[in-house]
Order: C-alpha cells, then structure tokens, then sequence
C-alpha cells in the first residue's frame, strides 16, 4: 500500500468514526420539542441536536487530522476552505424529516485534500449503514463495493429530487423539469435528505437525480460516492465542480447526459 493511499484510507476512517458516533449521539437523544426548534430561514430549522453532532463531528476529526479544517453546516459555514485537508460537514442533513420522526436523515462528511474531493461518508442514522467512498479507490456500503444503476432507457429510470422549498424564485423553472421528467421516466421520488439520495445514486437504486440549489456540505460526501461508483455529476451547466452551492444533475453513465439535456430544455 503506497503511502498516499494509506493517508487517505486514514482520512476515510477518520470520517467514518465521525460520522458513526454522530449517528450514535442522533439516535440515543430525544428529538427536541417543537419550542426548541430555531429557525434559520424559511423552512430551514436548526436544533441543538444538529450543533451537538457537529461538535462531536469536529472533535473527532481534528483529533484523528490534526490541522484539519471544518467547514460545518451549524458551527462553521463560513469558515475558509483553504488548507491542505477539509472537511465539509453536515451534521444532520433531513433536520425536518428527523423533527418529525420521519425516518429519512443522515451525517454526511466530505473530504477536500489540496482542494480536491478525496473521501465521501454518508452515514444513515435511521438504519445504521455507513457509504464510505476514496478517490481512486472505489464507494463501498460495508463490504459490498457501490456501482450506479446500468439502465440506459429513460422510460425505466426513477428520478430523485429535492424540492426548492427556500428558494421559491426557481419554482417555476423546477416545475417545468418536473413535468418533462414525470413524462419520461418511470418515476420521481423526493425524500428530504440529498445525502442518502446521492448515496442511494452510488448504490443503485436510483439513476438519477437532480436540484437546483444545494450547498457544499449537502453534497461533497454524495459527489464522491457515486463517482466512485463509475455514476456522472455536473452542475446544471454541465460544470464538473458542484461545490459552489449551485445546481447538481447526478446519474449513472448512461442516463446523465439524457437529464442534462432534458433538464436544459424544460
């Protein structure tokens, strides 16, 4: 094992106790009462239970990466993504669908290394299953290696999605790709948690996926898993850097270029 691999398989288990013992804290504490709930913006909720996570998150990775970066969703989304290591964190991605007892919600930790995407984990708190991806060396759910789906016929496709919900100036525009994709697939599934859809786009079980407005740290980890797992993801403009809190069009090999197309047009 080269040296350069060893430092990222270390980064990629750093992330994975992270991420693990987050799960952990989220599923062994009660979810708060509802004067509890801050709101952020509109529709967008923030709790002591998310910042509790990311604390834990930071600790560990600092411990295990000393000099390392957070960049976190509740703690620190403003702090600088330059460094040699960095971490985009977010501690509770899905904090609605967790307010509610809806059991869709993950930690998702993505890894830069000198600015560049290298480890992706995902961990879905719910279930208890960890997606863990390297660059170069592949997206594994446990023991089983991830690969994206290889239907390549859009009428068998089904489609993951985030709503616009605090951004209802690109609705519109939404609506109009809802409709051509309802048209031309088999379906369309939304969620709340972008993190598990990518993870779930890596895995296979969906093909696609597409939404308009998602910051860094609700897809970095997400990115990686499904290049890893041989899948495609652009911007909207079809740009392969999704980290500036843009547009995101993932899918497999054979249908990304199709949903880029047809997202475009609509």
């Amino acid at each position: 094992m080269s040296r350069k691999v060893r430092e990222i398989k270390d980064l990629v288990d750093a992330a994975v106790e992270a991420a693990t013992r987050a799960g952990t804290y989220i599923r062994g504490t009660s979810r708060p009462a509802l004067e509890d709930w801050t709101e952020k913006g509109r529709n967008d909720f923030v709790t002591g239970v998310d910042r509790g996570a990311e604390a834990l998150i930071a600790e560990v990775l600092t411990r295990r990466v000393p000099g390392s970066t957070i960049v976190g969703e509740e703690l620190s989304p403003h702090a600088s993504r330059k460094g040699e290591i960095v971490w985009l964190v977010d501690p509770l991605d899905g904090t609605t669908n967790y307010l509610h007892g809806y059991p869709q919600y993950a930690v998702s930790i993505g890894g830069l290394v000198d600015g560049e995407l290298a480890v992706g984990v995902v961990h879905d708190v719910t279930r208890d299953v960890t997606f863990r991806g390297a660059k170069g060396q592949g997206a594994w759910m446990g023991e089983q290696r991830l690969s994206t789906s290889r239907l390549s016929e859009p009428r068998h496709a089904l489609v993951g999605t985030g709503f616009p919900f605090k951004h209802l100036g690109t609705l519109q525009r939404y609506l109009h790709q809802f409709a051509a994709l309802m048209g031309a697939t088999s379906g369309i599934r939304r969620a709340g948690a972008a993190a598990l859809d990518l993870a779930d786009v890596a895995a296979g079980r969906l093909d696609l996926f597409w939404e308009l407005k998602l910051a860094p740290w609700d897809v970095a980890a997400g990115v990686l898993l499904i290049r890893e797992a041989g899948g495609i993801v652009t911007t909207l403009e079809g740009a392969g850097d999704i980290l500036g809190g843009g547009s995101i069009v993932a899918g497999n090999a054979a249908l990304h270029g199709w949903l880029l197309e047809v997202l475009t047009k609509a």
